[in-house]
Parts: structure tokens; sequence; C-alpha cells
């Protein structure tokens, strides 16, 4: 098989053969190797790294005297001063890349430190992926020594005084080790991987589409839908197989997989194996290693230590916003099918860091989790308690009863008299009723979530629906300098975010530049 004929670098071929033990043990060696190296950094000696390290039980000391953070508390306490080239002050020596992620409603962008380390783990978990294809069955494993396109950001990176800033996905392909882009593996290659202009880049790919053997693709589900459409257009193909013969792997991450399906499998000349990725800007969290599972696995062997805090009242308020002191919990103790938000702690400086996701284990042996969306992206105006979860898997549901494609949607919570409503603006380009669809979309989140059929009974009012072409979303996301690569389209829209898409369905709004995450 073309899987065995990589050969990898030494040093990675030992990181890949870590010996497998218990969740508990593994978090806590990884925890402890964290603070070890960062115990004479400014962090490690206010918050003594070295006491943490000598107690008898050092995840509950850990999480006694570290602060829990979000992106602006450890940004303003800390990172900003490793932006400045100041050394040691989270991690060891100085950060020379941050990626730049789109901000919520407090900034425009985050700056997340990447460090060599950080690189390196990433590149060894997705290798550990890339080996348990070995256990899938009926897949062309040969497809492995094809190429791969991956469609992310601009590898053309911001130069600032002592660091370098861009796309996460820039940054990684810029630092993609030296053998697999010698095996030419690597699609679109350096050169147009730097192309700022999305439109420009996509140009590009579609020109030299004919000269590549793609056996994977990996990206944003809308974005590479787009060019695999334009591909078909551009040389009249029946569907995307007819050019790239060996497709045969998807990995996508960063939203959920199902909204997109239908109209991603109308391009395709065959089936094709998906497989799930957790890779935020702040590292590569989880993947799916076993073939048709639900949930992926938590890398938790490679430098993250994970803590998890329960996402109910106790812990965070109406708007999504985490308490001071919250109740948090390791791998070992948190309960199956139960939502989280997650604490990571990593060889980059972030400690005890909440990234905004909420997760789910739904497989305690395996240490298998899926994602449920995140903190802020919940509707909850009158204890619904609606997640992105259920959203997705509604409008799975509904596309297959009425046999459509909605490969975007986004709701929003407004008033209805004195009472409320749910707002949805889906877009699909197949012919559908919206009071027709606006029914069965409240009908099947009354199935999935009985908060919300008890409320929808009292003070949630009404279901509306606008139904508008895929191209509405994109062309809002263009005027939010949004294009392309790994931006993705919220699923709940609130303050600034909903009154610039208002703004836009009404003609108000061509171009300004804000925040999507």
């Amino acid at each position: 098989m073309a899987i065995f004929d990589i050969k990898l670098p030494a040093s990675i071929a030992r990181a890949l053969n870590l010996p497998v033990s218990d969740a508990r043990r593994q978090q806590l060696k990884v925890l402890k190797k964290l603070l070890r190296k960062a115990r004479f950094t400014e962090f490690g000696q206010r918050y003594r790294f070295d006491d943490i390290l000598l107690s008898r039980h050092p995840g509950k000391r850990f999480q006694q005297l570290v602060p829990t953070y979000n992106y602006n508390k450890i940004y303003e306490a800390w990172w900003h001063k490793a932006k400045d080239g100041i050394p040691d002050v989270c991690w060891p020596g100085v950060i020379k890349y941050f990626a730049l992620s789109s901000g919520t409603s407090d900034a425009t962008s985050k700056y997340i430190p990447i460090t060599k380390e950080l690189i390196r783990s990433n590149v060894i978990t997705s290798f550990k992926q890339l080996l348990s294809l070995t256990k899938y069955h009926d897949v062309p494993k040969s497809a492995v020594g094809k190429g791969w396109l991956m469609l992310g950001g601009s590898t053309q990176l911001q130069k600032g005084p002592t660091y370098y800033a861009g796309d996460l996905s820039g940054i990684q392909q810029k630092n993609i080790p030296f053998w697999f882009q010698g095996l030419g593996l690597y699609k679109p290659g350096k050169k147009i991987a730097k192309q700022k202009d999305w439109g420009k880049k996509l140009e590009e790919i579609v020109e030299n589409a004919p000269n590549w053997d793609i056996g994977f693709i990996i990206g944003v589900p809308a974005w590479l839908q787009l060019c695999m459409e334009k591909i078909i257009e551009r040389y009249k193909l029946n569907n995307i197989h007819e050019i790239w013969p060996n497709l045969s792997f998807y990995v996508h991450g960063g939203v959920a997989m199902e909204p997109y399906r239908k109209g991603f499998e109308k391009l395709l000349g065959k089936p094709i194996t998906y497989i799930e990725t957790y890779l935020a800007s702040e590292g590569f969290l989880a993947y799916q290693n076993r073939q048709d599972t639900k949930g992926m696995h938590l890398a938790l062997n490679n430098n993250i230590f994970f803590e998890f805090v329960p996402f109910d009242d106790n812990n965070f308020d109406s708007e999504g916003n985490m308490v001071d002191d919250p109740e948090t919990f390791m791998i070992h103790e948190i309960e199956e099918n139960k939502d989280y938000a997650i604490l990571i702690s990593t060889n980059a400086g972030a400690w005890r860091y909440a990234i905004g996701d909420t997760v789910r284990l739904i497989d305690t042996a395996r240490s298998e989790i899926i994602i449920t969306g995140r903190t802020k992206h919940f509707l909850s105006l009158v204890g619904e308690h609606l997640s992105v979860d259920n959203m997705n898997k509604a409008i799975e549901m509904v596309s297959e009863e009425l046999n459509i494609s909605i490969p975007e949607f986004t709701v929003a919570g407004v008033p209805h008299g004195n009472f409320f409503a749910h707002h949805w603006f889906v877009a699909t380009d197949d012919n559908v009723n919206a009071l027709s669809l606006a029914a069965l979309i409240d009908t099947k989140l009354k199935e999935l979530n009985d908060d919300y059929e008890v409320e929808r009974k009292h003070a949630l009012k009404e279901v509306i629906v606008d139904v508008m072409p895929e191209k509405r979303f994109m062309d809002f996301m263009k005027a939010k300098g949004k294009e392309g690569g790994q931006h993705k389209f919220p699923r709940v829209l609130k303050g600034k975010m909903l009154e610039d898409w208002q703004k836009f369905l009404n003609g108000e709004l061509v171009a300004v530049q804000g925040n999507l995450k």
C-alpha cells in the first residue's frame, strides 16, 4: 500500500510510537511535561509550577493555583508581552508566529501564539491520523500517495517587529516538512498557496486542476464545494472524479459536515471517505481514527492538557461567558452525553484557556468526543437551550426528508410582540416553500430538544424562515473580508454581527471588516 511508501524522519517515527496508557495517566504525564518545560517562564514563576510538580496531586494543584482564561484575559495579562518580542513569557523563548483568528464581539482579530513545538505536535497528530487509515476497510489506501489539495489561508504572512502573523493554515503550510513537499504530494504548491486574493487563488487552482492527481482534499466544506463546482464548470465535467479519479478522502473540520453533505455529494462520481478533525488555532485537539464512527479521539498524549467545564447556568452566564472560577474536570472525571466547554494548556503558552467550543464525550473507553457548538453560539432566549448540534441535526433531517441541499444557514433570536421568535436564514438553490420549511424545522427541533418543545408552547411564539440563494451567504462573507480559506459562516447571529447581516440584506452594507467567529 502506498501509505507505507512514505518514510518518516526518525524523530517523528519515534514520537508516533508512544506507549498507550489510560487517559488519566496520559494527561498527567502531559501536564508534568508542560510544567517542567515552562517552569522558568514568567507565567510559571508567578503560578508556582515547581510547587505543582512536587504535589502528590498535580492536576488538582494546577487547578487550585492557576486561574482560567479566555482570550481577552490571557492576551491582556500575558500574550501581548510575547507579541512585543519579550521572551519567556508563557513559553520559553521568543514567539516567532502568531495565528490570526477571527475574533468574538470583543475584538476583530485574535493573535494566538504558535511555537515550533506546537507545529511539530500538530504534524505528529496528523500522522497518527494518517496511520489510522491502515485500519480502514474497502477504501483505496493507494490514494494516500496521491496529491493532497489543502485549501487554506494564504501562506504569505504579515511581518511584525519580532514575529510573523497570518492564518494558521498558512503557518502550517509554510512549515510543511521538506520531505513531504519533496514527494510532490502538497497541492496547490507554495506559489499558489501564497496568493492572498481568494478569487485569484481559486482561478489558479482551477487552471492547474488537470495537472494534478488528487487523492485527498482538505478544507472548509463551503469553499471546497465552490472550488469543485468551478472545476466541473470550467472543464464541462459530470463530476469531479472525471478529472481526479483517485480522489478518495475528504478531511474536514471546524464546521459540521451534515448541512453540506447532500450538495457536496452531487459533485462526486463515486463515494469518498469523510474524516473529521478538530484542528483549532491553539492546537490539534482530536481526530477521527476509526471508520464510520461519529466521534473524534482526543489527542491525550501529545502536549495538550485538557479540562472540561460543565456547560450550564452555574458556570456560564446567559451570553455564554464563563464565570471566573468555574467547576473543572479532567478527562477521566467527565460523564458521557453531557455538554462541556473545553479548556486547554499547550506547548505554545496557553494555560487553562477556554477556546470557546463545547464538546460531548460519547465513548469513555476510547476518549471520543463530538463538537456540539460554541459557548456563545447557542440560543436560549427563554430557556430553550438550543445548541448548534441541534440545529445541524434538524437541517440534516429536513434536507433528507425534502431531498434538498441546504449548504448554509444561520439563526437569530428576535423579539416577537411581548415574546420571542427564532428567525432562520436558510440557503438553498432548490425549490422549497419557506412556510413548509419553517414548520418542518420546528417539528424536528421539538423531536431533538425537550426544552425547545416546552418553550414553543410558552414564550417562544414563532419560527420564521427566509430562504435565499447560497450566493447571498458567500457575498456577505466577501463583504466582511472573510472570503475563502478557513472562514466559516456563524450558525447563530447576535449583536453587531446580526446588525451587519440585516444591513447587508437591506442593501445598506457593501464592504466592512468584522468578525465571523
